[in-house]
Order: C-alpha cells, then sequence, then structure tokens
C-alpha cells in the first residue's frame, strides 16, 4: 500500500481550486435570479414596503409564499410578476391605451314645462 503525503503547499493549492469554483458558482445564481428565494426582510427592502404592506399583499393572494418553519420566503420571480402586473404609464396599465382625454361636462335635461291652469 502507497502512502501518499499531503503538503501545505497541496492544501493550498487545493483551496485556491475550491474558492475559484465557489465564487463561479456565486456570480452564477446572482446573474439567475430565476430560482431565488428571498426572505420577508429581504422583500420589504427590495420594494420599500413595511411589514404590514408586505402582510396585505399575502393576505390578498397578491404574492405567493412559502412558509417553512415560521419563514416566510418568497420567489424572486414571483415578485417581478407583481411589479409587472402593476406597471403603469401616466396611472393607467401599460396593457391597455389610455382613452382619448374628453373633457367632462355636466349635462342637465330639463323636464318640459306645462302650462299653469287657472
Amino acid at each position: 500500500m502507497v502512502a501518499n503525503i499531503v503538503t501545505v503547499e497541496d492544501l493550498d493549492a487545493f483551496a485556491d481550486q475550491l474558492l475559484t469554483k465557489i465564487s463561479k458558482l456565486l456570480v452564477q445564481e446572482q446573474n439567475n435570479p430565476q430560482g431565488k428565494w428571498l426572505k420577508s426582510h429581504e422583500v420589504r427592502r427590495l420594494l420599500r414596503i413595511s411589514t404590514g404592506t408586505l402582510q396585505q399583499l399575502r393576505l390578498n393572494g397578491k404574492l405567493p409564499y412559502t412558509k417553512i418553519g415560521g419563514i416566510l420566503f418568497y420567489q424572486a420571480e414571483d415578485i417581478q410578476k407583481l411589479l409587472n402586473d402593476h406597471k403603469t404609464i401616466n396611472g393607467y396599465p401599460v396593457e391597455q391605451e389610455p382613452e382619448p382625454s374628453v373633457p367632462a361636462v355636466a349635462f342637465r335635461t330639463r323636464r318640459a314645462r306645462t302650462p299653469k291652469t287657472a
């Protein structure tokens, strides 16, 4: 049986290789947020909303979530969908074209007067 002796240089080389691979994986994960899960505090910071607003989004069914052991997780793609669904231009949803501006004029109809009988 042949024994291989591991030197400090071997360990340093292995550590460098391992760190390089981990760095590449982290960069890939950051470039691909599609499978990324966020905790509540991350979602609140990202959207700049309060705890109560996030709770209302959950209760109204506008933002799906997963609860594991008391911790709420949200998918990044669901947050992106929420933002896209509420996108507006000049107060109108992006999917709909704004109607031409027609001035609101109040018309009052008059009833025909009936002549007074003497």
